[in-house]
């Protein structure tokens, strides 16, 4: 080898040990983005869980989640319904923001750019998503070249699939978004079950098979709660109290027996207990992959979930069996963060800003929510102690209603009541929600304070 050559393979050697180098410093200044994995239910109302104490219902795999990462106490949606919710999840923003006020209508594209996945995706990442998209109702306006891989649908759905459940199948699809990473990206997968969301008309809604399900609670009876006495149906005022009241026809088709209050409500913690069941396998492969390390696991619900509480069945209104959710945080590069709870509200609306800054990547300034992280990280100085509720679904026998929600108290209206009926919950003295002190005197002070804090929300979002 002349000399010439032999200083040029020289200077090419160090230039390579070098660029190597380089890359391992890089390598440990900069940690690996974390992939995501956003898991959805539809209807699960936040005491639908093992961990909460529910003498029927074991949810192992999601109970894991909270045992290892973070399990926020006080969680809500901001409406209670879920196109305008998983639109609300989706963009982090209210209704009043994001403009979703029914089924038909669906993200423009410059909107969807905005949204967790829009970002995301822009970002670098992988992004799929499989199961009930929600927002727009026509196969035409589902988001099918927004993702990288779409397994999702339109509308309801349907439980029975090819002889396979929906549930069942979702998690198969999770396996093969797993199974075709690219391996260059960081990835983010949304799975949106349709459980335990009640379909009235499919008598075989509750994966019943020959083995685990068929069987499962048969022995047991469900303990009927306080609020399912008829007295507290009565107390509504005579608007509400209606038998159009579309809450109180699905009660009448879910709950109106003893006998169906039973079957019905089995077949809810059935759909829990399959979803639960896909959490688990979803856990296993992603260790089995060796990705688990890396993956940070969300799981929550779109809303809450009527149990033939006060003569209602379905969401729609702002008592807590209808807002409040389960909301999981599984980060598990955090090894401080196992096993916490935080107290403090988290909505919804939250969400979205939560997965942007987990991933390193910029909020979009549209975003009516706040990232969850300042919460994980124990570094929250400053947090919301209340929010905006609303449910404005144009639907006449669903009365619309809105107002503030805060861990003390509830000011709600009810907004196409001339003039407008107001309730006020106290939850210190009433946390089941059942007395109206709007009259009582000691809460005068409270009640300005609460109109004047709804008018305040209101300016700000129009």
């Amino acid at each position: 080898m002349s000399r010439i050559n032999h200083k040029i393979y020289y200077g090419l050697f160090l230039l390579c040990v070098l660029l190597v180098l380089a890359g391992c410093t890089n390598s440990e200044t900069r940690p690996e983005r974390p992939n995501i994995i956003f898991l959805l239910a539809d209807d699960m109302r936040w005491d639908a869980l093992g961990m909460e104490g529910n003498p029927l219902l074991k949810t192992p795999n999601i109970d894991a989640l909270a045992s290892g990462g973070t399990y926020f106490t006080n969680s809500f949606v901001t409406t209670p319904i879920c196109f305008a919710s998983r639109a609300s999840i989706f963009s982090g923003q209210y209704v009043r923001t994001h403009g979703c006020i029914n089924f038909a209508k669906f993200f423009s594209d410059s909107s969807f750019a905005e949204t967790y996945p829009g970002v995301l995706r822009q970002g670098g990442y992988h992004t799929g998503f499989i199961g009930k998209y929600g927002v727009g109702n026509k196969k035409e306006s589902m988001p099918t070249d927004k993702f990288d891989f779409w397994r999702g649908f339109a509308g309801q759905g349907h439980y029975w699939m090819d002889s396979v459940h929906l549930t069942q199948q979702m998690g198969y699809q999770a396996l093969e978004f797993l199974d075709s990473l690219p391996g260059d990206k960081p990835f983010c997968l949304s799975v949106s079950f349709k459980a335990p969301h009640v379909q009235d008309k499919d008598p075989e809604q509750f994966l019943y098979d020959t083995t685990k399900y068929k069987e499962l609670f048969a022995s047991q009876e469900v303990p009927v709660p306080e609020l399912a006495d008829p007295k507290y149906w009565e107390m509504f005022p005579n608007f509400f109290r209606t038998e159009e009241n579309i809450a109180r026809v699905r009660w009448n088709i879910r709950f109106g027996t003893p006998e169906l209050y039973q079957k019905m409500t089995k077949g809810y913690f059935k759909l829990i207990t399959g979803v639960d069941d896909q959490v688990g396998r979803i856990m296993a492969e992603l260790e089995e992959k060796g990705l688990a390390e890396n993956t940070i696991v969300i799981f929550t619900s779109d809303h809450g979930f009527y149990l033939g509480e006060r003569g209602l069945a379905g969401k729609w209104y702002s008592h807590d069996e209808s807002i409040r959710i389960p909301m999981i945080i599984m980060d598990p590069r955090k090894k401080d963060q196992k096993g916490q709870k935080v107290d403090e509200i988290a909505l919804n609306i939250d969400l979205a800003p939560t997965i942007l800054e987990l991933a390193g990547l910029e909020v979009p300034s549209g975003m009516d929510g706040v990232s969850l992280l300042p919460l994980l990280n124990k570094s929250a100085s400053d947090w919301r102690t209340d929010f905006f509720f609303e449910h404005s679904y144009r639907n006449k026998n669903i009365p619309a209603s809105e107002g503030i929600v805060n861990l003390q108290h509830k000011y709600i209206r009810y907004v196409w009541e001339d003039p407008a009926y107001e309730y006020l919950y106290d939850l210190q003295k009433d946390p089941l929600e059942v007395y109206n002190y709007l009259d009582n005197p000691e809460l005068v002070g409270k009640q300005a304070e609460l109109k004047s804090r709804y008018s305040e929300f209101l300016n700000e979002l129009e």
